[in-house]
């Protein structure tokens, strides 16, 4: 009898241009510069990556007054900052690199135009979420209004003559999507960004995941728990059929006694998890059980960033 456990594993997945930018702009800047090299937040939501940087000698703080030498550089991470944070850093005469996702900074720019042609903004977004804060941090706080969920619209009151919606790049295409219809029937003259904001990355493993998600019996997404992408790829896997989905972070026990029940397993990762997590997780499933792999690749990702100047 055949018992072999099907694992199908998405593609794309793990590491966007974003992320490979902001890691790769760590190390040059440890081969330019030496250690220490210091970076505002982590760089990006993941603790193995964070550690392995740790080791190389990257110092990680909250916020820059924690840098105790100001002759050494400051990296700003992945996720964007808001303006004052450049502000502070030329006022201290610190050297900072800017890591901020090119998709990212595209957002901010988009905030601050529609800023300038006096548009009220609403930002769709994860309240405290470091893009988020970062995205905000463009243009003055009463120009600027955070939802999350659509129930939220009711308190919006127009300020001004001209309104318009940006959003964080990381969120759910699908629930967004019904946000911005709510928007559109409560606003129907409110403006849209002229490409979706949600990234090519967060889009292109939400569908790798409903593509495979309904023949699962589980759904294993390798990421951290403070990753926006990797936390909305666990919804996407329920909401679309997967009979179980987990987040595995670090602190994860594989659940043994469900996976000796299964017989396919999907497998993706977040746009901040190394290749290595994934790879270790099937290791570790193969302990379980026998197992066959089958990639499921529903586009080829080719995009690449260029690094700030000062490295190239």
């Amino acid at each position: 009898m055949n018992n072999f456990l099907n694992i199908l594993l998405c593609a794309p997945r793990g590491f966007c241009a974003g992320v490979d930018r902001a890691v790769d702009i760590v190390e040059k800047s440890l081969k330019k510069y030496g250690k220490p090299v210091y970076v505002r937040h982590e760089i990006v939501h993941n603790k193995h990556v964070v550690q392995t940087l740790e080791k190389k000698g990257v110092i990680f703080v909250d916020e820059l007054n924690e840098i105790s030498d100001k002759t050494r550089p400051v990296i700003f991470s992945a996720h964007g900052v808001p303006k004052k944070v450049y502000q502070e850093a030329n006022l201290t005469n610190l050297q900072f690199i800017d890591a901020t996702c090119p998709l990212v900074s595209k957002v901010h720019r988009e905030a601050e135009l529609l800023n300038k042609q006096d548009y009220q903004i609403i930002l769709i977004g994860h309240r405290n979420h470091p893009e988020v804060i970062g995205t905000m941090g463009q243009i003055p706080n009463e120009d600027v209004t955070l939802i999350e969920e659509i129930k939220d619209i009711d308190r919006i009151k127009l300020k001004k003559k001209k309104i318009a919606y940006i959003t964080q790049t990381t969120l759910s295409v699908d629930d967004t999507k019904n946000i911005i219809d709510a928007l559109k029937t409560k606003f129907p003259k409110i403006k849209a960004p002229i490409k979706s904001d949600i990234c090519y990355a967060t889009t292109n493993r939400q569908t790798a995941v409903k593509n495979i998600a309904a023949k699962c019996d589980i759904f294993f997404i390798v990421g951290s728990r403070q990753s926006s992408n990797s936390k909305r790829l666990v919804e996407v896997a329920k909401k679309n059929g997967s009979k179980q989905s987990f987040l595995v972070h670090q602190e994860f026990e594989l659940p043994k006694e469900t996976i000796q029940n299964a017989k396919c397993i999907g497998v993706t990762s977040g746009a901040s998890a190394p290749d290595i997590l994934v790879d270790d997780l099937i290791k570790n499933i193969a302990k379980i059980r026998d197992i066959k792999i089958k990639e499921v690749e529903i586009v080829k990702e080719n995009v690449e960033f260029k690094l700030p100047k000062e490295l190239r």
